[in-house]
């Protein structure tokens, strides 16, 4: 009986030492996470690389003035075209 007894100390132990290990290795895991997560900030900011969020930011404002510049564009051809019209006097009404 007694080797029993010790038996299921040592298991409790080993319970034990290997529950404190995996605790261990969780901490080692996010501490390596930590460092390369901060290792890859590092290199885009030494390669002058932006965040996809800014890039994002920069192609929606991109696409704005694409827009607007598109919609001055036919106002432009669409004004030019009436003063034409009023240049050669075929009659277009200057409604502008």
């Amino acid at each position: 009986m007694a080797g029993e007894s010790g038996r299921g100390k040592f298991m409790d132990d080993l319970a034990g030492v290997a529950g404190g290990a995996f605790s261990v290795l969780a901490g080692l895991r996010t501490e390596a996470e930590a460092m390369a997560k901060s290792q890859a900030e590092a290199v885009v900011r030494r390669l002058d690389l932006v965040k996809r969020e800014e890039l994002d930011a920069a192609m929606e404002v991109a696409r704005r003035a694409r827009e607007q510049a598109e919609a001055l564009e036919a106002r432009v051809a669409e004004l030019e075209h009436r003063l034409a019209a009023l240049e050669t006097g075929t009659g277009a009404s200057p409604d502008v």
